[in-house]
């Protein structure tokens, strides 16, 4: 199934986000904790492809898996910072006979080799150009990424817009943020993607901080502002690591029922491979979301 299809149904609705194992021997705990969350019956499943490329074999093996054993929609991702156009290729006829229909078509984060590369001779500079070659060749429902807080390498916010567009006339059928952690946030940017003629479905990314140690990773991944009140959450109750999973799991409930409430429909969760996170969110939405999300 197509995600825009889940997407077009205007019914509330959560997705998870997991990643592939780093190296083979880690691939049956990988399984297992995907597995876990499937089990939740998500509306559909985000598989991301690793830094460079690095654990790009690994994604399309722990989407099929998925697909065939609880019939979850799958979303690969797929990066082309480092690749040449006979390798995305491949990727691409391998997700076709895998049965994939849906794919996040990104950059990829710069890893220190590659920002020291000479970019001039890359096949794919940026993901517009992924896009426009997907749209192209395949029938895929595309999606992509943005950054409400504008991307770390744009000089504005109003750059930032313009080259989302451009990624958006090029194809893309749905957006899915960086982590937010304020909800302010989104709905001042979903306003002025608006404003710029943008109208494809925005999901909102929601990273459950369940260790402090996070914090700072979250930070330097995404940029994200951290509100006072959850700066206070984690004073409080980060040196407490049983303490700090249930308000984290709580505050990241608080954030999508919030964004429910104001007619945000689709939420996107980045769960880290954490079974029981997902697990938490899910009960504590269960009535919620009813029979959009449970049998």
């Amino acid at each position: 199934m197509k995600i825009i299809d889940i997407l077009n149904q205007d019914q509330m609705s959560l997705s998870f986000e997991v990643f592939p194992p780093k190296k083979e021997s880690s691939f049956e705990s990988v399984r297992v904790a995907t597995e876990q969350i499937a089990a939740l019956k998500p509306a559909f499943m985000s598989v991301t492809y690793g830094a460079g490329g690095g654990t790009s074999e690994y994604t399309l093996a722990v989407a099929k898996n998925i697909k065939d054993k609880y019939n979850v929609p799958m979303l690969a991702h797929l990066t082309c910072v480092s690749s040449d156009k006979a390798t995305i290729q491949q990727r691409i006829r391998d997700m076709k006979a895998n049965g994939i229909t849906n794919v996040m078509a990104l950059r990829g984060d710069l890893t220190p080799e590659l920002e020291q590369s000479d970019r001039s001779k890359w096949d794919y500079r940026y993901a517009v150009e992924l896009i426009r070659e997907l749209k192209e060749e395949t029938d895929f429902c595309i999606g992509a990424a943005c950054y409400p807080e504008v991307h770390p390498e744009s000089p504005s916010q109003r750059e930032d817009i313009r080259r989302l567009k451009e990624k958006v006339d090029a194809g893309v059928d749905f957006l899915t943020t960086q982590m937010v952690f304020d909800n302010n946030l989104f709905y001042n940017f979903l306003y002025k993607l608006r404003e710029a003629g943008i109208t494809v479905p925005v999901l909102p990314g929601i990273m459950p901080i369940t260790n402090a140690n996070q914090v700072e990773r979250a930070i330097r991944l995404s940029g994200a502002f951290m509100p006072q009140r959850f700066r206070a959450m984690v004073d409080k109750f980060g040196s407490d690591p049983a303490a700090m999973k249930q308000a984290g799991i709580a505050y990241a409930t608080d954030q999508i029922i919030d964004l429910y409430a104001n007619g945000i429909t689709n939420v996107h969760v980045y769960s880290m491979n954490k079974p029981d996170v997902a697990e938490g969110i899910h009960r504590n939405l269960s009535d919620i979301l009813g029979n959009s999300f449970l049998d």
